[in-house]
């Protein structure tokens, strides 16, 4: 009788230990944002910015590319409202003399149906049927143009962006505050990991140079970054991480990026660099418009930032096409320290203001491993890229370079650090250009008016 208590009691105890075991792992699986795929992944695609009411043809060039995934990067559907565009009368929405805001969120129901068009898509269908999707939202699918941390709808389009990637209804990722999310692909030896941002949900006013991930974001990165390592990290962030041209097209226009919040950024490199991960890169969207920056100063390599922006929102869109070609000027006027130039390029200005998507491919058989980055166009034809070995990003011991007060070092110097003449050459040729613009009318005028007095003296005269 007391063997039999005693195997009973053991068998209770192994069964309450059972017990702990399953929830632990439950508790381990509910509680962590890495998705771990064994496939090995050597074609990733990206982009952004899909108007779903827009004509989509780029997608026929993103699936005969092939790619074993791809990732939204924002803007994925254009969810708010715009305003008509309106100078004069009681509602005006443009100038420093606007009354009402030029954008205005949808209701829950109107960015259902948004997403249902876009997702119904059938270049977009194609696609989802052969390859993985994973991405992160921007401020158009947030819910509301330029919106951060204030934008009161964004727990219930959060759900609904959620829906989108069709994440699943039990996913950490739905009661988290944020979509920012990490994957690992690839067995040991040749893994991919990719780790999405969210830089909407945190994010403090532009103008404040506050926090762009907030705290719980930052926690979590720090523990992505310091976890398993990789051959290769792509970091998405909906905005531009290495760029800033804003510093030297301002107050013309202002782009949304990480360098309008400079202690985040330097925060972010100082995390990468402490972290000593090799093989990270980003890759992002927003502007309208596709390039390569490269910033050597942040850590102890290089670091790329592959802009791909958009599928169907571009910067020669919104102007005639005749008119395209002052756009590629303007691009090619631009001081920027940054940017990757070379005759790879399809324009000067190494930028493409089309519609673009961007495209992986990796090597593994290579040695070293080597990584082909480019920015396609709507044929899938390439317009600019970079090949990079796993080599080129890592930490060789060697402190990187850094510019000396005062001088100019390519990929190094920030835009703002360089002189104000260079800054701000942009507005003085804009400024000369509208004022010899002014004299020529005023010139003329004068001349009509002259014109016209002759010819009237000349008819009184006869």
């Amino acid at each position: 009788m007391f063997e039999d208590m005693k195997a009973i009691n053991k068998m209770k105890v192994s069964f309450h230990l059972l017990q702990i075991l399953i929830a632990s792992l439950f508790f381990q699986a509910a509680s962590s944002s890495v998705k771990v795929e064994r496939k090995i992944v050597s074609r990733i695609s990206f982009g952004s910015c899909a108007n779903q009411s827009a004509p989509q043809p780029i997608w026929d060039a993103i699936v005969d590319f092939d790619p074993q995934l791809f990732i939204w990067l924002g803007d994925n559907i254009y969810g708010d409202i715009r305003c008509p565009f309106r100078v004069f009368g009681k509602q005006r929405t443009i100038g420093p003399w606007k009354n009402v805001p030029r954008f205005v969120p949808a209701s829950k129901e109107e960015m259902q149906f948004r997403y249902q068009l876009a997702k119904s898509n059938p270049g977009y269908s194609r696609l989802r049927k052969k390859t993985q999707v994973i991405g992160t939202w921007d401020d158009h699918d947030y819910g509301l143009n330029d919106a951060g941390k204030e934008f009161t709808g964004k727990n219930t389009t959060q759900q609904l962006m959620l829906d989108f990637l069709d994440e699943p209804k039990n996913s950490p990722r739905r009661k988290q505050a944020g979509v920012y999310a990490s994957y690992m692909f690839g067995p040991k030896g040749k893994q991919v990991k990719v780790i999405m941002l969210d830089t909407r949900y945190h994010r403090d006013p532009l103008s404040s140079d506050g926090s762009i991930l907030g705290n719980s974001q930052w926690e979590w990165l720090a523990k992505e970054l310091n976890g398993p390592k990789s051959e290769f990290t792509i970091i998405g962030s909906s905005i531009q991480v290495i760029s800033n041209i804003s510093a030297t097209t301002g107050p013309l226009f202002y782009l949304e990026s990480w360098g309008r919040f400079p202690k985040e950024r330097k925060r972010l490199f100082e995390l990468i660099t402490r972290s000593k991960r090799n093989g990270v890169f980003f890759i992002s969207g927003d502007v309208h418009f596709g390039e390569i920056t490269r910033y050597d100063c942040g850590t102890g390599y290089p670091l790329y930032d592959i802009t791909s922006s958009g599928i169907t929102q571009s910067v020669e869109k919104a102007i005639p096409r005749p008119l395209a070609f002052l756009v590629r000027v303007v691009a090619w006027l631009t001081p920027t320290t940054m940017r990757v130039t070379g005759p790879q390029c399809r324009f000067k200005s190494c930028t493409y203001g089309q519609s673009n998507f961007g495209a992986i491919e990796i090597d593994w058989d290579a040695n070293p491993v080597t990584m082909k980055i480019q920015i396609r166009d709507v044929n899938g034809i390439p317009v600019h890229g970079v090949n990079i070995s796993v080599s080129d990003l890592q930490n060789q011991g060697v402190s990187h370079p850094t510019a000396e007060a005062g001088k100019y070092l390519r990929h190094c110097s920030l835009e703002t650090s360089l002189p104000w003449l260079d800054r701000h050459c942009l507005i003085i040729l804009f400024a000369c250009s509208l004022a010899g613009t002014l004299l020529l009318v005023i010139i003329a005028v004068y001349a009509s008016i002259l014109l016209s007095s002759k010819l009237v003296r000349k008819c009184k005269f006869d």
